[in-house]
Protein backbone atom coordinates (compact mmCIF):
# COMPACT_ATOMS: atom_id res chain seq x y z
CA UNK A 1 0.00 0.00 0.00
CA UNK A 2 2.42 2.57 0.67
CA UNK A 3 6.40 1.89 0.00
CA UNK A 4 8.65 -0.35 2.43
CA UNK A 5 10.50 0.58 4.65
CA UNK A 6 12.15 -3.06 5.11
CA UNK A 7 14.28 -5.39 2.63
CA UNK A 8 13.16 -7.72 0.25
CA UNK A 9 13.77 -11.66 0.57
CA UNK A 10 15.95 -13.38 -1.36
CA UNK A 11 13.53 -15.26 -3.76
CA UNK A 12 11.40 -12.19 -3.87
CA UNK A 13 10.35 -10.96 -7.26
CA UNK A 14 9.99 -7.14 -7.53
CA UNK A 15 9.26 -4.39 -9.72
CA UNK A 16 12.44 -2.13 -10.58
CA UNK A 17 13.15 0.77 -12.21
CA UNK A 18 16.59 0.71 -14.52
CA UNK A 19 18.63 4.08 -12.84
CA UNK A 20 22.16 3.68 -14.29
CA UNK A 21 23.88 1.08 -16.75
CA UNK A 22 27.57 0.14 -16.16
CA UNK A 23 29.54 -2.35 -18.20
CA UNK A 24 29.51 -4.72 -15.59
CA UNK A 25 25.69 -4.66 -15.25
CA UNK A 26 23.05 -1.97 -13.79
CA UNK A 27 22.20 -0.21 -10.64
CA UNK A 28 18.27 0.06 -10.37
CA UNK A 29 15.45 1.64 -7.71
CA UNK A 30 13.10 -1.16 -6.19
CA UNK A 31 9.86 0.79 -5.76
CA UNK A 32 8.04 -1.19 -3.93
CA UNK A 33 11.18 -0.89 -0.96
CA UNK A 34 12.83 2.59 -1.77
CA UNK A 35 16.14 0.64 -1.90
CA UNK A 36 18.81 0.29 -4.47
CA UNK A 37 19.97 -2.60 -6.10
CA UNK A 38 22.54 -4.28 -8.47
CA UNK A 39 21.65 -6.07 -12.08
CA UNK A 40 25.43 -7.81 -12.64
CA UNK A 41 25.46 -8.27 -16.24
CA UNK A 42 25.87 -12.20 -15.74
CA UNK A 43 21.92 -12.16 -14.35
CA UNK A 44 20.66 -10.19 -17.52
CA UNK A 45 19.78 -12.91 -20.19
CA UNK A 46 20.99 -17.25 -20.05
CA UNK A 47 22.67 -16.18 -23.29
CA UNK A 48 26.03 -14.31 -23.60
CA UNK A 49 25.54 -10.46 -23.76
CA UNK A 50 27.74 -8.40 -25.33
CA UNK A 51 25.57 -5.22 -24.82
CA UNK A 52 23.42 -4.76 -21.74
CA UNK A 53 21.68 -2.62 -23.71
CA UNK A 54 20.59 -4.40 -26.05
CA UNK A 55 18.47 -5.80 -23.38
CA UNK A 56 17.88 -3.15 -20.96
CA UNK A 57 17.73 0.74 -20.62
CA UNK A 58 17.41 3.24 -18.76
CA UNK A 59 13.91 4.42 -17.05
CA UNK A 60 12.79 0.80 -17.72
CA UNK A 61 10.62 -1.04 -15.57
CA UNK A 62 11.77 -5.04 -14.92
CA UNK A 63 10.64 -7.35 -13.41
CA UNK A 64 14.02 -9.03 -11.16
CA UNK A 65 14.28 -11.86 -8.72
CA UNK A 66 16.01 -10.99 -5.17
CA UNK A 67 19.31 -13.42 -5.47
CA UNK A 68 21.40 -12.24 -2.54
CA UNK A 69 20.35 -9.34 0.63
CA UNK A 70 23.10 -7.96 2.97
CA UNK A 71 21.03 -5.29 4.78
CA UNK A 72 23.40 -3.72 7.09
CA UNK A 73 25.45 -2.74 3.51
CA UNK A 74 22.35 -2.18 1.83
CA UNK A 75 23.45 -4.16 -0.85
CA UNK A 76 20.61 -6.08 -3.33
CA UNK A 77 21.71 -8.53 -5.77
CA UNK A 78 19.30 -9.15 -8.41
CA UNK A 79 18.34 -11.16 -11.29
CA UNK A 80 16.65 -10.71 -14.45
CA UNK A 81 17.04 -14.21 -16.74
CA UNK A 82 15.54 -15.95 -13.56
CA UNK A 83 12.33 -14.67 -14.01
CA UNK A 84 9.93 -16.27 -16.36
CA UNK A 85 7.64 -14.73 -18.41
CA UNK A 86 4.35 -15.98 -16.83
CA UNK A 87 6.05 -14.54 -13.22
CA UNK A 88 6.89 -11.01 -14.87
CA UNK A 89 3.26 -11.02 -16.23
CA UNK A 90 1.70 -11.67 -12.37
CA UNK A 91 3.85 -9.78 -10.70
CA UNK A 92 3.14 -6.59 -12.94
CA UNK A 93 -0.24 -7.62 -12.81
CA UNK A 94 -0.34 -7.32 -8.90
CA UNK A 95 1.94 -4.42 -8.67
CA UNK A 96 -0.43 -2.15 -10.98
CA UNK A 97 -3.16 -3.16 -8.58
CA UNK A 98 -1.90 -2.08 -5.52
CA UNK A 99 -0.59 1.21 -7.14
CA UNK A 100 -4.38 1.92 -8.37
CA UNK A 101 -5.37 0.65 -4.58
CA UNK A 102 -3.01 3.51 -3.18
CA UNK A 103 -4.58 6.49 -5.96
CA UNK A 104 -8.16 5.34 -4.60
CA UNK A 105 -7.21 5.55 -1.23
CA UNK A 106 -5.95 9.16 -1.86
CA UNK A 107 -9.18 10.10 -3.77
CA UNK A 108 -10.71 8.94 -0.89
CA UNK A 109 -8.94 11.12 1.41
CA UNK A 110 -9.54 14.34 -0.84
CA UNK A 111 -13.45 13.48 -1.11
CA UNK A 112 -13.44 13.29 2.67
CA UNK A 113 -11.42 16.46 3.52
CA UNK A 114 -8.50 14.53 5.30
CA UNK A 115 -4.85 12.90 5.26
CA UNK A 116 -4.12 10.18 3.33
CA UNK A 117 -2.38 8.58 6.23
CA UNK A 118 -5.94 8.89 8.26
CA UNK A 119 -7.68 6.80 5.35
CA UNK A 120 -4.81 4.16 5.54
CA UNK A 121 -5.10 4.16 9.58
CA UNK A 122 -8.65 3.89 9.63
CA UNK A 123 -9.41 2.02 6.75
CA UNK A 124 -6.67 0.79 4.47
CA UNK A 125 -5.29 -1.52 7.03
CA UNK A 126 -8.24 -3.18 7.94
CA UNK A 127 -8.70 -4.10 4.76
CA UNK A 128 -5.53 -5.46 3.62
CA UNK A 129 -5.25 -7.58 7.07
CA UNK A 130 -8.41 -8.85 5.71
CA UNK A 131 -8.24 -9.34 2.27
CA UNK A 132 -4.74 -10.05 2.14
CA UNK A 133 -4.25 -6.97 -0.40
CA UNK A 134 -5.60 -3.32 -0.41
CA UNK A 135 -7.17 -3.67 -3.94
CA UNK A 136 -9.28 -6.93 -3.65
CA UNK A 137 -11.27 -5.26 -0.86
CA UNK A 138 -11.64 -1.91 -2.72
CA UNK A 139 -12.42 -4.39 -5.43
CA UNK A 140 -15.23 -6.52 -3.29
CA UNK A 141 -16.70 -3.44 -2.21
CA UNK A 142 -17.44 -2.38 -5.57
CA UNK A 143 -19.34 -4.80 -6.31
CA UNK A 144 -21.26 -5.74 -2.48
CA UNK A 145 -21.20 -2.15 -1.57
CA UNK A 146 -20.35 -0.63 2.09
CA UNK A 147 -21.29 -3.54 4.04
CA UNK A 148 -18.46 -5.39 2.77
CA UNK A 149 -16.06 -2.69 4.87
CA UNK A 150 -18.42 -1.83 7.93
CA UNK A 151 -18.27 -5.72 9.12
CA UNK A 152 -14.46 -4.75 9.18
CA UNK A 153 -14.99 -2.12 11.38
CA UNK A 154 -14.63 0.48 9.20
CA UNK A 155 -16.61 3.82 9.89
CA UNK A 156 -19.79 4.45 7.50
CA UNK A 157 -19.06 7.49 5.88
CA UNK A 158 -15.36 6.31 4.93
CA UNK A 159 -16.76 2.73 3.95
CA UNK A 160 -19.18 4.83 1.66
CA UNK A 161 -16.90 7.40 0.19
CA UNK A 162 -14.52 4.33 -0.46
CA UNK A 163 -17.36 2.36 -2.26
CA UNK A 164 -18.26 5.37 -4.75
CA UNK A 165 -14.33 5.98 -5.68
CA UNK A 166 -14.12 2.15 -6.42
CA UNK A 167 -17.27 1.93 -8.22
CA UNK A 168 -16.58 5.12 -10.43
CA UNK A 169 -12.79 3.32 -11.21
CA UNK A 170 -12.82 -0.31 -10.59
CA UNK A 171 -13.76 -2.41 -13.61
CA UNK A 172 -13.91 -6.14 -12.61
CA UNK A 173 -11.58 -7.90 -14.67
CA UNK A 174 -11.46 -11.29 -15.99
CA UNK A 175 -8.18 -13.55 -16.22
CA UNK A 176 -7.98 -16.90 -18.26
CA UNK A 177 -6.19 -19.65 -17.62
CA UNK A 178 -5.80 -23.17 -19.98
CA UNK A 179 -4.71 -26.21 -21.17
CA UNK A 180 -5.22 -30.06 -22.50
CA UNK A 181 -6.25 -32.74 -20.21
CA UNK A 182 -5.63 -36.10 -21.48
CA UNK A 183 -7.80 -39.08 -19.73
CA UNK A 184 -7.68 -42.45 -20.48
CA UNK A 185 -8.97 -45.44 -18.61
CA UNK A 186 -9.05 -48.91 -19.70
CA UNK A 187 -11.78 -50.26 -18.06
CA UNK A 188 -15.34 -51.53 -19.27
CA UNK A 189 -17.14 -48.53 -18.38
CA UNK A 190 -13.94 -46.45 -19.09
CA UNK A 191 -16.05 -43.68 -20.92
CA UNK A 192 -18.93 -43.27 -18.31
CA UNK A 193 -15.49 -43.16 -15.70
CA UNK A 194 -13.98 -40.08 -18.00
CA UNK A 195 -17.82 -38.36 -18.35
CA UNK A 196 -18.52 -38.28 -14.78
CA UNK A 197 -14.70 -37.25 -13.50
CA UNK A 198 -15.51 -34.23 -16.49
CA UNK A 199 -18.77 -33.86 -15.02
CA UNK A 200 -17.33 -33.78 -11.54
CA UNK A 201 -14.52 -31.34 -12.14
CA UNK A 202 -16.61 -28.92 -14.17
CA UNK A 203 -18.81 -29.05 -10.83
CA UNK A 204 -15.59 -27.61 -8.76
CA UNK A 205 -16.12 -25.53 -5.94
CA UNK A 206 -15.62 -21.85 -7.55
CA UNK A 207 -14.78 -18.50 -6.37
CA UNK A 208 -17.52 -15.75 -7.10
CA UNK A 209 -17.78 -14.72 -10.78
CA UNK A 210 -15.19 -17.75 -12.02
CA UNK A 211 -15.92 -20.29 -14.62
CA UNK A 212 -14.84 -23.51 -15.93
CA UNK A 213 -15.52 -24.47 -19.24
CA UNK A 214 -14.39 -27.85 -21.35
CA UNK A 215 -14.37 -28.71 -24.81
CA UNK A 216 -13.75 -31.99 -26.61
CA UNK A 217 -10.87 -31.91 -28.65
CA UNK A 218 -10.50 -35.62 -29.71
CA UNK A 219 -11.09 -38.01 -27.32
CA UNK A 220 -8.64 -38.66 -24.82
CA UNK A 221 -8.37 -35.16 -25.52
CA UNK A 222 -10.06 -32.23 -23.61
CA UNK A 223 -9.80 -28.43 -23.64
CA UNK A 224 -9.97 -27.13 -20.15
CA UNK A 225 -10.70 -22.87 -19.30
CA UNK A 226 -10.83 -21.63 -16.47
CA UNK A 227 -11.98 -17.89 -15.79
CA UNK A 228 -11.56 -15.67 -12.71
CA UNK A 229 -11.08 -12.42 -11.25
CA UNK A 230 -7.57 -12.33 -10.95
CA UNK A 231 -4.43 -15.16 -11.38
CA UNK A 232 -3.92 -16.63 -8.07
CA UNK A 233 -8.02 -17.30 -8.07
CA UNK A 234 -7.38 -18.95 -11.66
CA UNK A 235 -4.62 -21.06 -10.96
CA UNK A 236 -5.97 -22.39 -8.14
CA UNK A 237 -9.53 -23.17 -9.51
CA UNK A 238 -7.78 -24.78 -12.32
CA UNK A 239 -5.06 -26.78 -9.99
CA UNK A 240 -8.26 -28.17 -8.05
CA UNK A 241 -10.64 -28.94 -11.33
CA UNK A 242 -7.41 -30.65 -13.47
CA UNK A 243 -6.93 -32.49 -9.79
CA UNK A 244 -10.28 -33.57 -8.97
CA UNK A 245 -10.12 -35.06 -13.25
CA UNK A 246 -7.40 -36.82 -12.87
CA UNK A 247 -7.73 -38.30 -9.44
CA UNK A 248 -11.36 -39.40 -10.49
CA UNK A 249 -10.26 -41.61 -13.40
CA UNK A 250 -6.67 -42.86 -11.40
CA UNK A 251 -9.44 -44.33 -8.98
CA UNK A 252 -11.09 -46.04 -11.54
CA UNK A 253 -7.70 -47.49 -12.82
CA UNK A 254 -7.07 -45.19 -15.67
CA UNK A 255 -4.59 -42.41 -15.67
CA UNK A 256 -4.53 -38.64 -17.07
CA UNK A 257 -1.62 -35.84 -18.17
CA UNK A 258 -2.21 -31.94 -18.26
CA UNK A 259 -0.49 -29.60 -20.47
CA UNK A 260 -0.52 -25.82 -20.12
CA UNK A 261 -1.60 -23.76 -22.77
CA UNK A 262 -0.35 -19.74 -23.16
CA UNK A 263 -3.58 -17.86 -22.42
Amino acid sequence: MSSKSIFPEPGDLVVATVSQIMPYGAYVTLDEYEKEGLLHISEVSSSWVRNIRDHIREGQKVVLKVLRVDAEKGHVDLSLRRVTGREKKEKLFEWKRARKAEALLKMTAEKLGVSFNEVQQIAGVKIEEYYGGLYEGLEDASERGEVALTKLGVPENYATALVEVSRAKIQIPRVKVKGLLELTCPQSKGVDVIREALVSAKNFKKPREAAVEMYVVGAPRYRVEVSARNYKEAERLLQGVIETAINAVKAAGGYGTFKRLEA
